[in-house]
């Protein structure tokens, strides 16, 4: 484990590297002896120095199989969303606010009561949703290239920089989340399919993973927050002019532009 002042100083690093737009070393090349509870203690403190930001939202990342064994690991990560990361929908996304940007489409989980790990489970995900919206995940990664492993990824906040939710709240009532399909679409052309199932099998396994994660920590699903719950399909490159919709059965579609 790192001490205390190395972690704080990498926290600054990352802050300013996201505030100034340039990307920095992998952290796991210079610090080769840190571990996955100093990098969400380093993702924790970065957060802090959002001093005017609002976390309304958690998601999870590296929920698919494929993932996890790039990286070597066997559970997925996560990192917090704050006002200033959501994007109205159909709204700009500005593509020099960012570094390095890919797109993902997820399901997004709206909650009306909290969620408090641990013995969280799949079913008591359910009861506690409001309803599901289709959602545009914007990852970028502060770290040179996208060289990460996890212990960089959570640092870098679970590499989350912008969200555009959908309009449409759709009750999961007689919804099976696993086979909802997705087609992402760049600029008219399909670039990706998925389904429900590539994330860790059903999404709100997905959150109830989360919700476990996050008592170890002694942190809750907070009410009225919600969830990005991890992409139906793998990242896709985008650049300023991109128009991107994704496309869900039954929950509907949204779309956003990067200028």
């Amino acid at each position: 484990m790192l001490p205390e002042k190395e972690i704080e100083e990498i926290a600054e690093s990352l802050f300013k590297s996201e505030r100034e737009r340039k990307t920095m070393p992998p952290l796991t090349e210079k610090y080769p002896g840190i571990t996955i509870e100093d990098s969400y203690k380093i993702q924790s403190s970065v957060l802090k120095r959002k001093k005017n930001e609002k976390v309304v939202g958690k998601k999870i990342g590296l929920t698919s199989k494929p993932m996890q064994d790039l990286l070597g690991v066997n559970e997925p990560d996560y990192g917090y969303i704050t006002d200033k990361m959501v994007i109205p929908e159909g709204g700009p996304v500005n593509i020099s606010e960012l570094i390095q940007p890919k797109i993902e489409g997820e399901i997004a989980f709206v909650f009306g009561e909290g969620l408090k790990g641990p013995g969280v489970t799949a079913s008591e995900v359910l009861k506690k949703t409001i309803g599901v919206v289709p959602a545009i995940e914007v990852i970028d990664s502060r770290i040179k290239d996208w060289k990460i492993k996890i212990q960089d990824t959570i640092a870098d906040n679970a590499s989350s920089a912008r969200v555009i939710l959908g309009s449409k709240l759709t009750s999961i009532k007689d919804i099976d989340l696993r086979l909802i399909g997705l087609v992402l679409e760049k600029n008219g052309k399909i670039v990706s399919t998925g389904a429900g199932a590539a994330v860790l099998g059903s999404p709100a396994q997905a959150v109830a993973w989360l919700a476990n994660k996050l008592s170890e920590f002694d942190v809750d699903i907070n009410p009225n927050e919600f969830v990005m719950s991890g992409s139906l399909v793998k990242a896709e490159d985008v650049k300023a002019g991109d128009c991107v919709t994704a496309t869900f059965d039954r929950l509907g579609k949204v779309s956003t532009r990067f200028v």
